[in-house]
């Protein structure tokens, strides 16, 4: 049996993002890594479900959208005539950065384009929905201290061997 999931260890986990209806939104079988105990990337409900717990654990935790990712603001959709639009962004999913007067940073996405119209969104293409996750522990180890230093964690691959 592996040792616990406690603070300034290193947790591998694979994880499945669903929406309400359960259709998958997103799935990672790679594994990531984080540090856990205030150095992750994870939203605080998901750690916690993973707090104590060792290799094999699988965690469901679901969010209500503003736990999550926020509702979707209106305010940052935007559309455009498609002639006003570079060419190499005339694609529904086209990604790119803009900046505002000022100096904040967006990242944008093209989500649709009809009637002569590009249509632009800043939101985070999850915002809006209550999502489940579905995070399966793949290794649990104690964190180097050059991880501590920096902040971040190496995937546990051995798993994959």
């Amino acid at each position: 049996m592996s040792a616990p999931i406690k603070t300034d260890t290193v947790v591998s986990f694979t994880y499945v993002i669903r929406d309400p209806s359960g259709e998958i939104c997103e799935y990672r079988d790679l594994p990531l890594a984080y540090i856990h105990g205030g150095h992750s990337p994870l939203f605080p409900q998901i750690e916690r479900a993973l707090d104590g717990q060792t290799v094999g654990h699988r965690a469901v935790v679901t969010l209500s959208a503003e736990e999550a990712f926020g509702e979707h603001d209106p305010a940052l959709t935007f559309a455009d005539a498609v002639d006003n639009v570079p060419d190499e962004l005339r694609y529904v999913g086209a990604e790119f950065e803009a900046e505002n007067e000022q100096g904040e940073r967006r990242q944008f996405r093209v989500t649709k384009i009809e009637d002569g119209l590009l249509t632009v969104d800043a939101n985070h293409p999850l915002a809006g929905k209550a999502l489940t996750y579905e995070v399966t522990v793949v290794g649990v180890r104690e964190a180097t201290e050059e991880e501590l230093r920096a902040g971040q964690a190496e995937p546990d691959l051995s798993s994959l061997r």
